[in-house]
């Protein structure tokens, strides 16, 4: 802990943020690496001066000081004991940009998917395409030296990366670059070039001739050749161990051309896929990636990548290689045509024989392409699924071997893994010799710990052996830089330590990477160090999926394993409450840290229940993109939900917790009560005291309970055919007592289609999910609700009639929290025959069972989707169902959130958040929306939120269709 004279200092000197409490610096103790650090303290730069005021507080302090990014490093690069200083939050900006030159200058903290967005409509790209590419910021990139799956025609960052301004380990400030005009230290300049000149023969001797070498410090740029040599090469990959920086110059590249195509080469063994990746290389592909048959499987578990599989893999292969290709339309004929006749010529094709035997699958339609690649580089967290209490390791990933010799390491490492009882996963660069592997261990047992380092060294001699890299990508970190010496000899290691004395004689920065390192299996520097214990809980859901304490929720939490996919800023849903704050405990990886660290005692006692745990899970809005869109599964909102009944049940529950999560029982009352509640939403002296008293946000008008309620005997008045069949209209407690239009609507399109629809019976209050119960934690209210709602639905279903529900958070709670509330076979059955409306109408229409009349509208749609519908993966679906009305013009909002969440867009603390949420893109596109055009949204939240900030109604999908069957059945046509 720092001395609070200097927490002072630090609090008055910056104008970003300095934090100091344990939950704070437990979110930056550990980064995607198997190690954990706790810092003394967290400072989050606004400027440039901010960064030179940390390091002098860490000077006086006398503690290190860490540069940090994205945090996804993966050999420890990013942990220590001193101050982190994270740029990513605030030092984001293109500070220039020659469009011309094809250059720009970039603080360190811009993620790269954000700065080829703002280059994108220039033409141009920042072209070291890493997989971590929507959260890795480009002075963590510099730091890493690191190279994407395109490097063999783009090289690495260093290959790209020109200047580097920032400060020396003194506070001196520095540039470092070509030409006249840069700010070097005369005596450091010249003990470097000595260094090289020195050093040039030993240098050429030990440094491994393969593009990916990242190990060490590149004091090979300091060799007298022929281009003038830049001291900002030597500060790319040093992992912020020799100096910060503030601002990187960088060269960008043309963009890809659109037209490119991708050969999928299948082959029948893993050796075979290895020996190919040499004649396939020598075609001149942009890239050569591998996917293994483990990572195959696992992918194929996951809803986001299950379908993209079916779409390009044939039979079971071993491996594949993904063979990409970027020129004009007929040089990637010719391309395709030269891949297919050398997969030929070593004895693969399709024609040839069965489809696991081998062959090649063309893919020219870019959004599988691109789906392919976004499915490779999750590689890493596919295989971090795994569910076992042992988990891919990552120590030897980053290897890499010349090509001639890939077949036969990977064949000798596969052993080394078999003698000491485990397997790894292959994937990744193929065109480079650099495979990512990672051994199946559980590092919480000692005995893996001591197989761990075994493998290591039994690894590192081959790559040796080979005149290989063992860091060919990912750094050195805590994991390899112990081995420097053995991989390059005790005159080089020497010279590391020279350049580090040179730059940091205090050893202040970053210390323990490069040089002077830890063992690289010293548990106490682990996530898991010895005598790691967990919370042994009861718990509310049904966590056994998972091994651990907690009825298996030590193993649902610690699934987390910081690779920081939650951190992106576009695209997807997750994770709404980030892009509004930037801030590392809003973020799930945040949550999930703190989480872990409280249930295991790193955090004190009473953690759990403290206010520190309660402001961590406040923003997390239970949208459930994390479920979907976390590679590894991380379900916050289900963790929330746990979090708030563990609180509940020692803590009690609050008056607004009660009044949302008690809705269903209180419905009627608030009906008769609507009038007071109006006068509420237009009185701001009722709406002030309704702040004060209950917390909810005096400028939020709250939802009006209708006098024509919506009755289950409208359902049993409406005549039907039932030529159709039947169906169950499940009718939520927000559209039966607030929207009653929508389920009328269903109920005449349904009835219009030839179902007989049938109102579920059960005696006293009408049906309900739970989900008011489980928004305020309380499970076992949320556990009795939905043992109504089984005993009722169950028979129906047994009896083949399908459940069709309006309101997505409630009718997926019965797909998704009904399986932990209540698990069992009935329950599964009930989770499989259970459909949003948009579903039902789609899959009835696929099935060729959907006669129902429809309408031209001839309007444009702009649909926001619902974000439980995002995570369960049924937008499709709704687009699906939209295209079946004529002339009908959907065009789907790309959003996140809405913002509204629930009871979260009402709550005073939260309102503003809220707000801000909706403004990223659904409020803009709304209102950016011609004034005629449809507004579609099937969530009453969203509905409120659109209302409330942009004073246009939004439509449910069944309104929709309501409209567009009216008239057509009037007219007695049938068009469907």
């Amino acid at each position: 802990m720092l001395d609070s004279g200097i927490q002072q200092r630090l609090a008055r000197a910056l104008q970003g943020e300095a934090r100091f409490d344990p939950f704070s610096c437990g979110r930056y103790a550990t980064d995607a690496s198997i190690y954990q650090i706790m810092p003394a303290g967290v400072v989050i730069p606004r400027t440039p001066d901010d960064i030179a005021a940390a390091i002098d507080a860490a000077r006086d302090a006398q503690i290190p000081l860490t540069m940090r990014g994205g945090g996804t490093s993966q050999c420890g690069q990013t942990v220590n004991s001193g101050l982190i200083v994270d740029c990513s939050k605030h030092l984001d900006r293109i500070l220039e940009l020659d469009v011309e030159g094809r250059r720009a200058v970039v603080e360190p903290g811009i993620v790269l998917d954000d700065l080829n967005r703002a280059l994108k409509p220039h033409g141009l790209w920042f072209p070291v395409d890493v997989s971590t590419a929507s959260r890795a910021t480009i002075g963590g990139m510099v730091g890493n030296n690191s190279c994407g799956s395109r490097s063999l025609r783009y090289g690495t960052t260093r290959d790209n990366v020109t200047r580097i301004e920032g400060f020396l380990a003194d506070g001196t400030p520095f540039d470092f670059g070509p030409g006249s005009s840069n700010r070097v230290p005369e005596s450091l300049l010249r003990q470097m070039l000595d260094l090289g000149a020195r050093e040039a023969a030993e240098i050429a001797a030990r440094f491994p001739q393969v593009q990916r070498r990242v190990g060490g410090y590149n004091i090979d740029a300091l060799v007298p050749g022929d281009r003038p040599i830049n001291l900002a090469h030597l500060l790319i990959g040093s992992e912020g161990t020799l100096a910060t920086s503030t601002a990187i110059e960088i060269t960008l590249s043309p963009l890809p051309p659109k037209t490119r195509v991708l050969g999928v080469c299948h082959f029948p063994t893993f050796r075979a896929a290895m020996e190919a990746a040499k004649p396939l290389v020598a075609l001149g592909p942009t890239s050569v990636e591998l996917v293994d048959a483990t990572m195959i499987d696992l992918a194929r578990a996951i809803p986001l990548y299950a379908k993209t599989l079916e779409q390009f893999v044939r039979g079971t292969p071993a491996a594949l290689l993904l063979v990409e290709f970027a020129d004009t339309p007929p040089k990637n004929d010719e391309n395709m045509h030269r891949l297919s006749d050398t997969m030929s010529d070593l004895g693969y094709g399709f024609g040839k024989g069965e489809p696991h035997e081998g062959g090649v699958v063309e893919v020219r339609d870019m959004a599988l392409a691109a789906e392919i690649g976004e499915l490779r580089k999750a590689g890493l967290n596919i295989m971090m699924s795994m569910k076992d209490e042992g988990k891919p390791v990552s120590f030897v990933e980053d290897c890499a071997v010349p090509l001639d010799h890939l077949a036969d390491y990977t064949d000798r490492l596969t052993e080394v893994f078999r003698q000491h009882g485990t397997t790894g996963t292959w994937y990744a660069h193929a065109s480079e010799g650099c495979l990512h592997v990672r051994p199946v261990l559980n590092l919480k047992l000692e005995r893996d710990v001591r197989a761990m380092r075994e493998i290591a060294e039994a690894a590192f001699e081959m790559v040796r052996e080979y005149k290989g890299s063992h860091s060919g990508e990912h750094g050195d970190g805590i994991v390899r830089s112990e081995f420097h010496g053995a991989m390059f000899g005790p005159r080089i290691l020497s010279a590391f330590e020279e350049v580090k004395t040179a730059f940091d004689p205090d050893a202040r920065l970053n210390p323990g990477k490069i040089v002077h390192a830890p063992k690289m299996d010293d548990r106490s520097l682990m996530r898991y160090p010895p005598g790691y214990d967990f919370a042994d809980l009861k718990t509310g859901h049904d966590w056994s999926a998972w091994p651990g304490n907690g009825g298996g929720f030590q193993g649902a939490v610690e699934m987390c394993n910081n690779n920081g996919a939650c951190r992106k800023l576009a695209g997807g849903a997750m994770c709404p409450s980030y892009r509004v704050t930037r801030d590392e405990r809003d973020v799930t990886r945040g949550r999930a840290n703190t989480l872990r660290l409280a249930l295991s005692g790193r955090l004190g006692k009473e953690a759990l229940f403290s206010d520190e745990m309660d402001d961590t899970l406040r923003l997390c809005v239970g949208c459930k993109a994390c479920k979907r869109e976390c590679p590894t599964g991380v379900d916050m909102a289900r963790m929330k939900t746990e979090v708030l009944w563990q609180r509940g049940r020692k803590l009690g529950f609050g008056l607004r917790e009660r009044l949302i999560a008690e809705m269903p029982r209180y419905a009627r009352i608030a009906v008769a009560l609507r009038g007071l509640i109006a006068l509420r939403n237009r009185v701001p002296f009722l709406a002030a005291l309704g702040e004060r008293l209950l917390g909810l946000a005096r400028a939020r008008s709250l939802p009006l309970f209708r006098g024509d309620f919506f009755r289950d005997a409208e359902i049993r008045r409406t005549p039907s055919n039932g030529k159709a069949g039947k169906v169950i209209l499940f009718t939520d407690t927000f559209n039966r007592w607030m929207e009653p239009d929508i389920p009328r609507a269903a109920l005449r399109v349904l009835t219009r289609a030839g179902y007989q629809v049938i109102a579920a019976h059960f005696p006293g209050r009408p049906l309900c999910c739970g989900r008011t119960y489980l928004a305020a934690g309380m499970i076992d209210r949320a556990r009795a609700e939905a043992r109504r709602t089984l005993d009722a639905l169950i028979p129906y279903v047994r009896a083949g009639t399908p459940i069709v529900g309006l309101e997505p958070s409630c009718l997926l709670t019965l797909r998704d929290e009904f399986l932990t509330l209540l698990p069992g076979e009935d329950t599964r059955l009930l989770s499989e025959n259970t459909f949003l409306f948009e579903e039902f109408l789609t899959r009835e229409s696929r099935a060729g069972r959907l006669n129902l009349p429809l309408n031209n509208l001839d309007q444009t749609a702009h649909v926001h989707g619902h974000c439980h519908q995002k995570a369960a993966g049924v937008m499709t679906d709704m687009g699906a169902a939209l295209s079946l009305i004529p002339s009908l013009d959907p065009q789907m909002i790309e959003s996140s959130c809405c913002g509204m969440a629930g009871a979260f867009g009402y709550q005073a603390e939260t309102h503003e958040i809220s707000l801000k949420m909706g403004e990223l893109s659904l409020l803009p596109a709304v209102r950016a929306a011609a004034p005629d055009d449809l507004l579609i949204a099937n969530g009453t939240s969203c509905r409120h939120q659109i209302a409330d900030g942009t004073a246009r109604r939004a439509l449910h999908i069944a309104e929709i269709f309501d409209r567009a069957s009216e008239n057509a059945v009037r007219e007695g046509r049938n068009d469907g």
